[in-house]
């Protein structure tokens, strides 16, 4: 069968991942029907009190809480759109492990930069902007539509995105937005990134010492052995035939 939609098939941890945020989404819809922000207060990023009382979970289940229809759909199409391919190139456990190690960064940025303030941040954002730059690096020259009308290369369409969360971050309008998060996500997906090289090369380092090590074990050990041989022979006298 050929699918021509952006993305292809849904991979399992993507579909795992649009079901999670759909269901909690339900979910904040009827606690707003019961005129309760239950959710939102708990299990959004709400800086102070990560801070004050230790509510360090929020920067994990913020990801899965949305503030409105147009945010989860924006979100859930980018993740469909861009996390599907990663997840055929790199396998279901290295990109669970991505999308989590960059939303949760996101919100530790954010956490850093608001540390007191009472804002509440939701949103797989941080996490979806890590996708980008991931997609963004490993398909540079491939062309997507911007806002479904402009053809760009990803390469360029990741560098305005980042510099646009970059100018809104610094600037002092208050959109109710976490560019933080957004950028945040960009810089710890790109740090994590280009920590594999810097593995790669602490293995080959590990690697080495260790067979050093095992060398100079085996040399001590064979000196060991001959000069006992040696030694024994010294003992035994001439061997006649």
């Amino acid at each position: 069968m050929n699918y021509f939609m952006f993305g292809g098939p849904a991979t399992r941890a993507v579909k795992s991942l649009i079901i999670v945020n759909v269901g909690v989404f339900v979910l904040q819809v009827f606690t707003g029907l019961l005129k309760t922000n239950f959710l939102e207060i708990y299990f959004g990023l709400v800086p102070v009190r990560v801070t004050q009382e230790f509510m360090i979970w929020q920067v994990v289940t913020y990801m899965f809480l949305h503030g409105g229809v147009f945010h989860i759909l924006i979100n859930m199409l980018m993740l469909y759109m861009f996390g599907n391919e990663l997840e055929r190139l790199w396998g279901t456990r290295r990109f669970v492990r991505y999308y989590f190690v960059t939303g949760i960064g996101a919100g530790i940025c954010s956490w850093i930069v608001g540390i007191n303030t009472l804002a509440v941040i939701i949103g797989a954002s941080g996490a979806i902007y890590g996708l980008l730059l991931a997609y963004g690096v490993t398909y540079p020259n491939r062309i997507v539509y911007l806002s479904f009308l402009f053809p760009i290369k990803v390469k360029w369409m990741v560098l305005i995105m980042g510099g646009v969360a970059f100018l809104s971050s610094i600037s002092q309008s208050n959109s109710g937005v976490a560019h933080v998060a957004h950028l945040g996500g960009m810089l710890v997906g790109y740090v994590y990134l280009k920590s594999g090289g810097w593995r790669n090369l602490y293995k080959q380092y590990e690697a080495q010492r260790q067979h050093e090590k095992l060398k100079r074990q085996f040399e001590v050990y064979y000196g060991d052995v001959r000069r006992k041989v040696e030694e024994d022979k010294k003992k035994k006298g001439p061997t006649i035939h």
